[in-house]
């Protein structure tokens, strides 16, 4: 029988029966009890039989660029639900690569929200915005750089940072811009910061607040912060000495404790792994200084979106190296070799939710895609070939 029909029965039921006396009210109210249990009964019968459409693990895409020099293009990969990818098409930035690697972190990244994908043109000096819709890319701006050799980008709600390198015996700066509701950039006057000198920067990046930016010098080992005023623009920066040999790349964990590869950190000409504290006003307080992975030049660096593992890849040694970090900021090696890979390990990126870890090998030119079990582990669940040469940056959703 229908449930509205029973219901309706039910609730005619008092008006069609005369009142008695106490025991026999008593009694109705009884009878009518024991049917509205019969009804709650059928209804969770029919309820738990009608199947349930779980959530499916939500497919994505991996983007890298081609750095070229004579266009610049990202590449899209879909990523579909078992973490494979497949070609999905290229999209032209309207700038120039420099056709060889930049030897960075962060070429590319994508907003918080995924609406945004913002790419550096290093052979043009300037910045691509692409919206991100559904199978493609649409180019919603191009804008200079405020400097030369821009190989590193960041963004933070409407705030956005780019590295620009600078030339063979210049010196690099900062600059921030806006990011508009409609994917324009607008520069943010007073914001453009010098690095420390003539040095070869790697990477910048927001800590989780926005308030300060991190910078990293490959030659001199230096580590630089610049605080952020309410305002976005940058302050004079600070200089503090790496733990180790050549910081490369980075990542903050969930509370905002600074994770640093070290290329040459470690004993014996072996890789490392460094773990700060970052004040307020940009100081850095060593937690775990130069942690071994025992394998060779550690750059790419990436944190799971809990915060409780680290993965680093080690392009001389083709492996990736897997941490464990505490809530205090403390890391420890958890595998040495977390996974072997292709030739020349580079840039590595986190699917949404960290559930898959992509990496770029430069030396064989393929994308390999791994799932992250909750224990840190790492298993291969398929590669993709035919990257171009000189290709840069990656950054998955």
């Amino acid at each position: 029988m229908h449930r509205t029909s029973l219901i309706s029965q039910i609730e005619s039921k008092p008006n069609s029966v005369p009142k008695k006396d106490g025991g026999e009210i008593v009694k109705m109210n009884k009878q009518r009890f024991s049917v509205l249990l019969s009804i709650l009964a059928i209804l969770v019968i029919s309820l738990s039989a009608t199947p349930v459409q779980a959530r499916p693990n939500s497919a994505g895409a991996v983007y890298t660029m081609t750095n070229s020099a004579t266009g610049n293009q990202v590449i899209r990969y879909n990523r579909s639900a078992d973490g494979s990818l497949t070609w999905s098409g290229v999209f032209s930035t309207d700038g120039l690569g420099t056709g060889t690697g930049l030897g960075n972190q962060g070429g590319l990244v994508l907003s918080q929200n995924g609406s945004w994908l913002l790419v550096v043109n290093a052979g043009s000096n300037d910045i691509s915005v692409f919206q991100v819709n559904h199978r493609s890319l649409r180019l919603t701006d191009k804008t200079d750089s405020n400097g030369v050799m821009p190989i590193s980008i960041t963004v933070n709600e409407d705030l956005v940072y780019v590295l620009n390198a600078g030339r063979a015996g210049s010196v690099g700066n900062i600059a921030g811009f806006h990011l508009s509701s409609d994917g324009r950039l607008s520069s943010i006057p007073g914001s453009v910061q010098p690095l420390s000198g003539v040095t070869a920067p790697a990477q910048i990046s927001f800590n989780p607040t926005g308030t300060v930016l991190v910078v990293t010098e490959k030659s001199t080992s230096l580590i630089d912060t610049y605080k952020v005023n309410s305002h976005g623009i940058a302050q004079p920066l600070a200089t503090h000495a790496s733990n180790g040999a050549t910081p490369f790349g980075f990542a903050f964990d969930p509370t905002g404790h600074l994770i640093v590869s070290e290329a040459g950190g470690g004993p014996q000409g072996t890789s490392a792994v460094s773990s700060y504290d970052v004040s307020g006003s940009g100081g850095l307080t060593t937690i775990s200084p130069s942690v071994p992975d025992t394998q060779l030049a550690a750059c790419w660096i990436v944190v799971t979106g809990n915060g409780r593992f680290a993965y680093t890849s080690n392009t001389r040694s083709n492996s990736i190296s897997t941490y464990t970090i505490n809530a205090d900021g403390s890391i420890s090696l958890l595998h040495s070799v977390g996974a072997s890979t292709g030739t020349g390990p580079l840039d590595t990126a986190f699917s949404r939710n960290s559930r898959f870890l992509y990496e770029f090998n430069s030396g064989d030119h393929t994308i390999e895609g791994f799932r992250v079990s909750a224990n840190g582990g790492l298993t291969l669940v398929g590669t993709v070939s035919g990257v171009p040469a000189g290709a840069d940056g990656l950054a998955a959703n």
